[in-house]
């Protein structure tokens, strides 16, 4: 499994790495069916109709005991369709992925379950709303509470999985308020998704996708296809300006969560500290990118800095002063681009 992991994801395997033993499986085990699951639904070399009937047919295999003939046929049909090889060794190991899945203990393999399923809903929508990438159209979510469900389906229920699974094997957190922080981490999980969906705006309008809410463009005189042009930038300044400002607001429901956890849980708040200074740095960034349409110039962190924000993190991580100076320095520069 952690060749697996490290091939497919080299940054959430160093946060995978940290976290505290019992954890790494069955996160670890979320992850890769999760990635298996975004493998389908983005293999554009198949037709967006098709690539939902294999998607369907893998939620089915996860809701139900797995039959090794249907996992076969989704390895069989997609492989042959994947430029990477990480992702073609993925989906081959799916039989065995399926497998550990199966030995699970419960509570574990509900919760892995359950967050999975909801991950898959979120890319059907995806598939069912939007075009093909190659087909010169594109669609818009309609409205906030259309962008505020999926960064829900596809982030905020892993904070509500990750809340779960850390009470179920963290004595250290017996004294968590189950229901308040589930829900404080789903707003951890919003915020990420959201830096996310904003970063990534100029590659997914290119591919027929636009996440900002088209009653919210037109407010300001634009439609989805105006935004292929990179200085509609300036025109739509304000809607990204009001999603930035939702992402921070999210963001403080992140570090409350980081700092709800005992300052002895090293690990876990490492966990936790990691995105959440990835996630700021990124919107400081992109508030302060003019361009932020072009897709040539992405508001993304390097990977120099990645690096000497996890060597600075192990000295600060079990200060909550150091913590709320360090989030609070970040913060500041988004909002001074803004």
């Amino acid at each position: 499994m952690w060749d697996l992991l490290r091939g497919v994801s080299r940054s959430f395997y160093l946060t995978l790495r940290i976290l505290p033993t019992g954890l790494r499986a069955p996160i670890g085990l979320a992850y890769l069916l999760a990635r298996t699951a975004d493998t389908i639904s983005d293999t554009r070399l198949l037709p967006p109709q098709e690539r939902l009937r294999h998607l369907l047919r893998f939620r089915d295999q996860v809701e139900t005991k797995a039959d090794l003939p249907s996992l076969r046929l989704i390895v069989d049909v997609l492989t042959d369709s994947q430029d990477l090889p990480s992702e073609s060794a993925l989906l081959v190991s799916l039989p065995q992925i399926f497998a550990m899945f199966n030995s699970v203990d419960e509570p574990d393999h509900s919760l892995v379950r359950s967050v999975v399923v909801t991950l898959t809903r979120g890319m059907e929508e995806d598939l069912t709303t939007f075009p093909a990438e190659d087909s010169g159209q594109i669609a818009s979510l309609p409205d906030s509470s259309g962008l505020d469900r999926y960064t829900y389906m596809v982030a905020g229920c892993v904070g509500e999985f990750w809340t779960r699974i850390m009470m179920a094997h963290c004595p250290e957190l017996k004294d968590w308020n189950g229901e308040h922080m589930q829900s404080v981490g789903v707003r951890f999980g919003k915020a990420l998704q959201l830096t996310n969906v904003l970063r990534d705006i100029p590659r997914d309008l290119r591919n027929g996708r636009c996440y900002l809410p088209a009653d919210e463009l037109l407010q300001v005189g634009l439609r989805p296809k105006d935004l292929l042009d990179p200085t509609a930038g300036v025109k739509a300044r304000p809607v990204l300006v009001s999603w930035i400002e939702t992402a921070l607001e999210h963001f403080d429901q992140a570090e409350r969560y980081l700092l709800a956890l005992p300052r002895r849980s090293v690990r876990l708040r490492l966990a936790a500290l990691w995105p959440i200074l990835l996630g700021l740095a990124t919107l400081a960034l992109l508030a302060g990118n003019r361009d932020w349409l072009d897709p040539a110039k992405p508001s993304r962190v390097k990977r120099r800095w990645v690096y000497w924000m996890m060597a600075r993190s192990w000295p600060a991580v079990a200060s909550d002063s150091l913590i709320k100076a360090w989030v609070r320095s970040l913060r500041r520069r988004v909002e001074e681009e803004l």
